[in-house]
Formats: structure tokens, C-alpha cells, sequence
């Protein structure tokens, strides 16, 4: 029985600062609300929904999985699960995939695969994780942990044990932590970094220092981990973020884009660091029919139509509109980056800040996303067109300059 207070209670969580926005439909890269107002989405569900949005093909897909199975549990074989897992592996550094519901998932699977690592491999009776500092794992308990940003820690506490911070693409400081941590033998198991930092600022990797990084895990054998929930299925123009830095990882972990807004995430590691065995790790939803079919449309899709070299030819494009944009506004604007589909527009410090801009282009018909308060998020589906871009610009322009 719920209580009875005098003014109603809204029966969902207050877990979000929601916008006062309520979509009915989509189609490709523009959503409606209920007034019949359309916007241009740069958003794509943050990351998520990689053809758009009701995509003919993937509704068709799906609806004939539908008639045909959508979940067995994981107590037999699947084989949309296994063709999956030679899809991802088949384009990929690795060898085998376990299969979940969300990148917060694969990042826990990832958490545990590397303890174990730690204890097997290293011979670590309390094992240690090294991640950024302003990185962002997810939301759960470790995966928050292993995120490098004290405010997603507040009101939590205690923390998990085992994880520690160095600061992003800083040689220096990673060599720091490295060497404090084994000053007394053995204490590191893992390395656990985003190629390029999409919830932290959208900060590409720096290639260098990912690879004195691997360097480093090599000769201590740590495992090198790549949280690639945002930037990986074709968001940076290439399958992988760790094709843009030239250094491969031990595993990698995917989630958002994979499904095209289908819940699903995995974990998929080399053959040499799956330490796994039956019993150890689990997932009831995990790789069911319906999400398999939804993850291997959007890879079939993404060859199909071309989208690697499309997002690379877009993600320049946009990339030089808003640095055309930065010049018209230096007072407001400070720069740009990012990679392929996943840029970002920084502020001027102590200036309009990122939420401001995103709600202000949304009364122009455009929707984005922050980045913490200093970096507005370009993150649209992978099917967006030059022409849909340029629009996007444009509505931005307006909104800055409604707020000058």
C-alpha cells in the first residue's frame, strides 16, 4: 500500500533533471513532440540509436524476431548470440564476447574479469584498478567507483575498495601512480581507460600516452581495458576508438550504439585474458535473441550503407562548421574536439554554460547534450546527412544568439 499525501506523488523516480520535453515519434535524425513541433536530433538517445530513429530496416528485423523467439535464458545455446560474438570478433582485437544489458554491465564483467586476472595471472590477494580521473564506467556500484569523478561518488560512500586515479593522457602521472602502487611487489591488475572521454568533456586519447600505457601493462602483465561504450560501432568513423590511437587492448567493453536503442552491452576480450568459466560471471537477459538481432542489424547496416566512411567525411564536415562557428564567437566559444560523430563545442570559462546552450537550442528545434558544464555533446545518428548538419549549426547559431 503507498502512503496518502495530500498532492499527488509521481509514481517515477526523481533520478533525472528532465527537460520539459515529451517526444511521441521519430524518424531518421528528427524527432516530434506532442504539440507536432519537430526537432533535429544531435543526441541520438546520447549515443544510442546509431540508424536513427524507427529505421525501416531494424523495425522489420526486429519485428520478425519477434515471431520467432525473444529470450530463451542463457541455459542454451542462442545462436543470434554466437553469430553476434563472430561479428564483433571478426572486426575486432579479440576472440570472445559475454554478452549483457547495458555499458554499466560490461564495465562490472570487465571489473571482475580483471580481479580475477589480478589473483590468477599476478598472484594479488587484493588487486588494484587504475582508471582516469574525469572519466565516466557507469552507475553502478563499482563502475561508478572505477569513474574518476568525486561528484558521482557523493552520498554513496564507502566506495568499493581497489581503485585508483591518475589523471588523463598524462605519462607522468600514470608512471607515478604505476610505480607507488608496486613499490612492494604486485598490486595492479588492471588499467581501465575510454579512448576518448565522452561523459568527462569529450577528450580524445593522447596516442603517445596510450601507448607508453601499453607498454607499461606489457611488461608488468596488467590488463589493458578499453571502456569503448560511446565511442566504439563506428562513432569515431572507425569500429573501434582504439583504431584511432594505434594500440590495441586486452579487452574492450561496448554498449549504447551496439543495439540501436535496444538494451544490450558486452565484454569482449582476448582469447589469452578470458579467465571466465562457467558459473563466474552471468546475466539473465544478457544476449537474448531480440537483442542479438538488434546488435547484428546495426553491424549489417553500418557495412550495408557505408556509415564508417560516411561518419569519417560528417565528422570532418562538423568539425569545421563549428570551428567556423568558434570564430564568429569567440567571446562565448573556446573550441572544438573530438572524433568522428562525437564532438564536442567548449565554452569560455564563467560564460553561458553547456545546459544553458542545450535548452536554448531546443526552442530552436535542436537537440543536444552537455558534456559537463563546459562542453556542449554532438553525438547524432550515424545516418545524419551533410545537409542535416549544416541545419544543425545554423539552429545553434540562433540559440547563441538568443543568450548573447
Amino acid at each position: 500500500m503507498g502512503s496518502s499525501p495530500t498532492a499527488p506523488i509521481q509514481p517515477v523516480m526523481d533520478t533525472y533533471a528532465r527537460y520539459p520535453l515529451e517526444l511521441k515519434r521519430g524518424r531518421g535524425v528528427w524527432l516530434w513532440d506532442q504539440q507536432n513541433r519537430r526537432y533535429l536530433d544531435m543526441v541520438a538517445g546520447i549515443a544510442v540509436c546509431t540508424l536513427g530513429h524507427s529505421d525501416p530496416v531494424l523495425r522489420r528485423r526486429l519485428c520478425h524476431q519477434l515471431g520467432r523467439l525473444q529470450h530463451v535464458s542463457n541455459l542454451y545455446r542462442i545462436p543470434e548470440q554466437e553469430a553476434l560474438a563472430a561479428a564483433i570478433t571478426a572486426r575486432s582485437c579479440t576472440d570472445r564476447v559475454f554478452f549483457c544489458n547495458s555499458g554499466a554491465e560490461a564495465n562490472e564483467a570487465a571489473i571482475k574479469l580483471a580481479r580475477k586476472h589480478g589473483h590468477l595471472v599476478r598472484g594479488i590477494a587484493e588487486p588494484l584498478i587504475l582508471s582516469a580521473q574525469a572519466s565516466f564506467h557507469g552507475r553502478t556500484l563499482a563502475a561508478v567507483t572505477a569513474t574518476g569523478q568525486p561528484k558521482y561518488h557523493q552520498g554513496f560512500e564507502p566506495m568499493v575498495s581497489g581503485f585508483r586515479y591518475f589523471p588523463y593522457n598524462d605519462t607522468a602521472g600514470f608512471e607515478t601512480l604505476l610505480a607507488a602502487c608496486e613499490a612492494e611487489g604486485p598490486r595492479v591488475a588492471a588499467v581501465l581507460l575510454e579512448p576518448l572521454q565522452g561523459e568527462g568533456g569529450v577528450n580524445p586519447g593522447d596516442p603517445a600516452f596510450f601507448q607508453r600505457v601499453r607498454e607499461l601493462c606489457d611488461a608488468h602483465q596488467i590488463l589493458l581495458i578499453f571502456d569503448e561504450v560511446q565511442i566504439g560501432v563506428g562513432r569515431s568513423g572507425r569500429w573501434w576508438g582504439y583504431e584511432q590511437l594505434g594500440v590495441e587492448p586486452d579487452a574492450l567493453t561496448m554498449a549504447k550504439g551496439l543495439g540501436g536503442g535496444i538494451p544490450i552491452g558486452a565484454l569482449a576480450v582476448k582469447a589469452a585474458v578470458d579467465h571466465f568459466r562457467p558459473g563466474d560471471h552471468a546475466s539473465t537477459f544478457g544476449g537474448n535473441p531480440f537483442a542479438c538481432r538488434a546488435g547484428l542489424t546495426v553491424i549489417e547496416e553500418i557495412e550495408r550503407r557505408d556509415l564508417l566512411a560516411k561518419v569519417s567525411a560528417n565528422g570532418a564536415l562538423l568539425q569545421s562548421l563549428l570551428q567556423e562557428l568558434v570564430a564568429r564567437h569567440p567571446a562565448t566559444l573556446a573550441g572544438e574536439r573530438g572524433w568522428g560523430l562525437l564532438r564536442g563545442l567548449v565554452l569560455q570559462e564563467g560564460g553561458v554554460t553547456a545546459p544553458e546552450i542545450v535548452q536554448a537550442a531546443m526552442a530552436e528545434g535542436l537537440l543536444l547534450v552537455p558534456a559537463g558544464p563546459g562542453v556542449v555533446r554532438f553525438v547524432p545518428p550515424l545516418v545524419i546527412k551533410p545537409r542535416q548538419l549544416r541545419k544543425a549549426v545554423k539552429r545553434l547559431e540562433k540559440a547563441l544568439h538568443s543568450l548573447a
